[in-house]
């Protein structure tokens, strides 16, 4: 029996959190998933692997061998279907494992691609269904925005007190949020390729900027200051925030301020995901989170950003914004 039509969003949601793990190991490739379900039950399931090869169909296939034939395959993007010397194409790999449909969450803006991998499988006789799953999309945001806008994926990351500061006028640097929140935002560097503070930032905190979980402290992301002067030993640098093109393939650059760049950010257009950690308590007065822009009151967001989800970290709230 097939998999029916309102379970396409559960299955892709699952791939989806797979494909995370997978971030950003995969470089130069995105991170993909694929699960082969059958009867409801789960048979195989894969993610691309470091470096970008295996593909993840090729790794849920190989897992579940002569089940797949009848079964149906969530991926989050569609099979590829241009040759490559590291490998075979999947969209000819998953034509003949004998599957009964395959249900897509993305397709694919490759032009090597672009439509041609469902093609190949539709002619093969395999039922394909294109969900453009949010969820999947999302998962795959730093290759769209490579591939749409021929830049990387940027998310600017702010600490704020309730009312919008994020640390006092004397520059100062004090903690705003708690531990769990603080730990959260190394979980969300260990995702990113590139890591950006200010000059201001690197010279009155210091900071490491790297990634401090347990199991994940080889995923630090390289660190860069936004400076029209020299970058120091063991950083790189960016002149201006447009320069973020420049790091291609890089998918994803995490933003973490301070106010000055997180504006110069904000005002170059480039901030494509906001995440706002709001403490409980006020600061009184301090260096507002958006510098010219304004305080980040409550965890607000500057104009022409829509809240997408709001959730409590340990004792904070986490605000996640999509510019509108």
């Amino acid at each position: 029996m097939a998999d029916s039509a309102p379970d396409y969003a559960r299955w892709l949601a699952a791939a989806a959190s797979l494909a995370t793990r997978a971030r950003p190991l995969t470089a130069p490739n995105p991170a993909v998933a694929a699960i082969v379900v059958k009867q409801g039950v789960v048979v195989g399931r894969g993610m691309t692997a470091p470096g970008g090869r295996p593909h993840a169909e090729a790794v849920a296939l190989a897992q579940a061998g002569p089940a797949a034939k009848g079964a149906t395959l969530y991926v989050t993007l569609e099979p590829c279907a241009h040759p490559s010397p590291r490998g075979p194409d999947c969209a000819g790999l998953v034509a003949a494992a004998g599957l009964a449909r395959v249900v897509v969450g993305c397709a694919d803006p490759d032009p090597r691609t672009d439509g041609k991998g469902m093609d190949r499988l539709r002619m093969a006789g395999v039922a394909v269904d294109l969900a453009d799953d949010p969820a999947c999309r999302a998962s795959l945001a730093g290759f769209l925005t490579r591939q749409t806008l021929g830049r990387p994926h940027v998310t600017l990351k702010l600490a704020v007190s309730k009312d919008g500061f994020i640390g006092p006028l004397s520059g100062e640097p004090v903690p705003i949020t708690g531990p769990v929140a603080r730990a959260h935002v190394h979980r969300q560097r260990a995702l990113a390729e590139a890591i950006v503070v200010g000059g201001a930032t690197l010279r009155n905190d210091a900071p490491r900027l790297d990634v401090r979980l347990p199991g994940l402290e080889q995923r630090s992301p390289r660190r860069f200051v936004l400076t029209r002067g020299e970058a120091p030993a063991g950083w790189d640098r960016l002149a201006r925030p447009g320069d973020v093109a420049g790091l291609l393939p890089m998918q994803y650059v995490y933003v973490e301020g301070g106010a000055a760049t997180a504006a110069a950010f904000l005002q170059a257009g480039l901030v494509d995901l906001l995440q706002v950690y709001c403490a409980p308590h006020d600061l009184g007065t301090g260096i507002p989170a958006y510098g010219p822009l304004g305080a980040a009151t409550q965890g607000s967001a500057p104009p022409g950003f829509t809240c997408v989800d709001r959730r409590p970290i340990g004792g904070d709230m986490l605000l996640t914004y999509l510019p509108t």
